[in-house]
């Protein structure tokens, strides 16, 4: 007899996600990828009719686990503004039943800043000590909770267009997270000396230019899933050493990859390395004689990683 699984809304994942390291789950994930215990295939991207939008379906496989799944995200058109959301199902490779439906928003965000923290650890200078962040809405919170204690910060700074017109209120509740942060009203305030700068936008259009820079930084983006978003001009990629989440699955979806390989000369095997290499140790940290670029596109086993976790917690 099949049972339903499961079903964990918004609010319970915040909860249950605050009770595990979603870092370290990262990172044995990562590693486990290395290893050939993880199986991750590509994006699905389908399109509605019409232009209504589109969605993208996530996989993903944990071997030693003895589950899989699939997260699908939707993005609807609306005159309104693009409607985005995301369910993720775990199941058992055992029984081949439904294990879990998990309401896929906080996971999204956890597993976004998350990875970009296993990046920052692997990636940025021992001595980086000025971080900028780009944006202010959730993911770009969640970074900051992931990273703050990842090297001795001297200065954080946030910039944002919309912080323009947060309260008072709201800007200490910002600084709560950490009393290294300073909001910042122009974007060049927020960069200037940075050794570490987080793009954390939902822009399709470049938001930096890294040929702006007066210094070697590493640069970390994750975009949005608008067709061929990114936060960087794709242009500017042959000039940087270039990671990624995942060398298999990256460069066919990240807007600037695909734009810089069609118009700019680029070729994704000059990708320098992704996590699971640098996690077990098979690719070369990074000099910094030039900038450094990170770029996440979410990964399926990653939202497969996290609500496995999540499940295990439940009595």
């Amino acid at each position: 007899m099949s049972s339903p699984p499961n079903v964990i809304n918004q609010l319970q994942a915040r909860e249950l996600l605050a009770q595990i390291d979603v870092p370290h789950i990262l990172r044995k994930l990562f590693s486990d990828l290395a290893a050939g215990q993880a199986v991750q295939p590509a994006q699905q991207l389908v399109e509605f009719p019409h232009g209504a939008g589109d969605f993208i379906n996530f996989l993903g496989v944990l071997a030693q686990d003895g589950v899989y799944g699939v997260k699908t995200s939707p993005y609807i058109v609306r005159e309104q503004g693009p409607l985005v959301t995301a369910w993720t199902l775990l199941m058992s490779m055992q029984t081949g039943q439904p294990l879990l439906l998990c309401d896929a928003g906080e996971l999204t965000i956890a597993r976004t800043a998350a990875t970009t923290a296993v990046a920052v650890d692997a990636l940025a200078p021992p001595d980086a000590r000025r971080l900028a962040i780009i944006g202010s809405g959730k993911v770009a919170l969640a970074h900051l909770q992931y990273v703050k204690n990842l090297r001795d910060w001297q200065s954080i700074r946030m910039y944002s267009p919309s912080l323009g017109g947060k309260s008072p209120e709201v800007l200490a509740e910002l600084q709560r997270i950490d009393p290294r942060l300073t909001i910042v009203h122009n974007r060049e305030a927020a960069l200037q000396e940075a050794d570490v700068i987080m793009l954390c936008t939902s822009s399709a259009a470049p938001v930096m230019d890294p040929a702006s820079l007066n210094k070697p930084a590493l640069i970390t983006s994750i975009s949005t899933n608008a067709p061929r978003a990114h936060e960087v001009p794709p242009q500017t990629l042959k000039d940087m050493q270039v990671f990624c989440d995942y060398r298999p699955t990256t460069p066919e979806s990240a807007g600037e990859m695909l734009i810089a390989a069609e118009l700019h000369g680029w070729d994704k095997n000059l990708i320098v390395g992704d996590l699971p290499e640098l996690i077990s140790a098979k690719a070369k940290r990074p000099d910094y004689d030039r900038h450094v670029f990170f770029r996440s596109i979410g990964l399926g086993v990653e939202d497969i990683a996290l609500a496995n976790a999540l499940y295990r917690l439940q009595p």
